[in-house]
């Protein structure tokens, strides 16, 4: 009777702890307007606080100036992003009769290979579409671009008020070595910075590779390979394959600039994402590659590429807190891989 009731409680915990992370997800994914902004306040926090105490320690400025100045530098990067992106999308706009006759010529190359008339099937029906696609109909895409590019700016002004707060909040004493926050701090602040130089210094090659095979949109494929190198296993590829179609439909690049375009960035990625980062970072993280995977999907499907690109370090401060409770500890175990410490 004993172990009847007590394989009964486990039961009825490890049902409690299913539906209590089920309602914690869809309470994340219905507060992701606010949360999502606040997340990244509060890694962007740890990622910038480097930087504040350079200013406060080695230049001698009080805290409040120091942090005035690092946010000032924060707006004008973001200032800078956002300006790239528009003059990419106007840009964009302005070549798109050139690359609708790219396109057209492409695909009825492409067609005049098959055998269409044995099957019966006309010419005109499938190209036609694509011809009566003029620059006016460009109309839309650029509205919805606009807009995204809208949302991006008022959701980076949040993300400035909440890091404002919190970096003013914070007493900027430092942490005792043993305390759960100190050693969030280190590792999740390891883990962006290292990360940050690596994705960096991948976007900066990619984007000069690109411009200077005359790619258009080269900064702007530059830059979404810094941000997507955040996103484990996939996000490389994704940067690999993102200028895919501007190279094709190109009206200007040769067939050997274009896959030199495709080539060089992809041997780019997979030099900086198999042997320099393991090198740089190592097993700093002490996490398995599969939760890490796992981990990923989990936060795409609550949050996006946001989600995607947080999902690391959230991961990071999971583990941490687990180990620190004896009742999870199973748990940070299983995140690492260390399987046979569970069969002990």
């Amino acid at each position: 009777m004993t172990q009847s009731k007590a394989a009964t409680g486990r039961t009825q915990t490890i049902c409690l702890v299913i539906l209590t992370i089920l309602a914690v997800g869809a309470a994340l994914r219905w507060l992701a307007p606010v949360m999502i902004p606040f997340v990244l306040a509060v890694f962007s926090a740890l990622a910038i606080s480097p930087l504040i105490q350079v200013f406060v320690i080695r230049l001698r400025i009080p805290r409040v100036a120091a942090i005035g100045a690092t946010l000032l530098l924060a707006v004008l990067l973001f200032v800078g992003i956002a300006t790239l992106v528009s003059i990419s999308v106007t840009q964009l706009a302005e070549n798109a009769a050139g690359y609708q006759r790219k396109a057209t010529a492409l695909l009825q190359s492409t067609l005049s290979l098959l055998p269409l008339e044995r099957l019966g099937v006309d010419e005109s029906a499938l190209t036609g579409p694509l011809r009566s696609y003029t620059v006016g109909a460009l109309g839309n895409m650029l509205l919805g671009t606009t807009t995204a590019i809208l949302d991006f700016l008022s959701n980076g002004f949040l993300v400035l008020i909440f890091l404002l707060f919190l970096l003013l909040g914070a007493s900027g004493q430092p942490l005792h070595p043993d305390s759960t926050w100190s050693q969030i701090d280190v590792r999740v602040n390891r883990y962006l910075v290292t990360k940050g130089v690596i994705s960096a210094a991948t976007g900066v090659l990619v984007g000069t590779v690109l411009a200077l095979l005359g790619v258009h949109l080269a900064l702007v494929f530059g830059l979404f390979a810094f941000l997507l190198n955040f996103i484990p296993s996939i996000g490389s590829v994704i940067a690999t394959l993102l200028p895919l179609p501007v190279v094709i439909a190109s009206p200007t690049l040769s067939t050997t600039a274009a896959v030199l375009a495709i080539a060089i960035p992809g041997a780019i990625q997979f030099t900086v994402g198999n042997l320099l980062e393991p090198k740089v970072m190592g097993d700093s993280l002490d996490l398995h590659p599969v939760a890490i995977l796992m981990n990923l999907i989990i936060w795409g499907m609550i949050w996006g590429i946001v989600g995607m690109l947080l999902s690391t370090p959230i991961l990071v401060v999971i583990k941490i807190l687990c180990e620190k409770f004896e009742e999870t500890r199973v748990l940070a175990a299983l995140l690492a891989g260390r399987i046979e410490s569970l069969r002990r």
